[in-house]
């Protein structure tokens, strides 16, 4: 089973990353961590390195517990729900796992809501973790 995590290094998504692990070792799977950035001259360059740093981090904890994986940066254009829902699509994921903060009203109608959109556009399961 391919497994997707959205992980942009919050304490959220290092608890999604863990539950990536335990299933991966349940049904045999592999991981896939992502990050996504939009790109653009928005994005700053320490703001690319905090994300290797965290892709790295994930990885190390993934091959230290023998759980095959692969690390990407996004960096395509796309908000990071749709770099989420496209990367599943484009590789026959089995499952997606997003963490999900509490949000107000208004954040979600001014910032949108990643996992509300993975959740609704994504083909396969979709776990969310808080």
């Amino acid at each position: 089973m391919k497994i997707i995590v959205g992980y942009d290094g919050s304490d959220v998504c290092r608890r999604a990353l863990l539950l990536a692990k335990d299933h991966a070792k349940a049904f045999d799977g592999k991981v896939y961590v992502l990050t996504s950035l939009v790109g653009g001259p928005q994005e700053k360059l320490e703001d690319i390195q905090k994300a290797e740093a965290g892709l790295e981090y994930a990885e190390t904890l993934l091959k230290r517990e023998n759980v095959p994986c692969e690390v990407h940066l996004l960096i395509r254009g796309l908000t990071p729900g749709e770099d989420l829902v496209e990367f599943a699509n484009e590789n026959q994921a089995g499952e997606i796992i997003v963490g999900i903060e509490r949000k107000s009203k208004v954040g979600k109608f001014i910032f949108g809501s990643n996992a509300q959109y993975v959740i609704i556009e994504a083909k396969c399961p979709v776990m969310t973790i808080k």
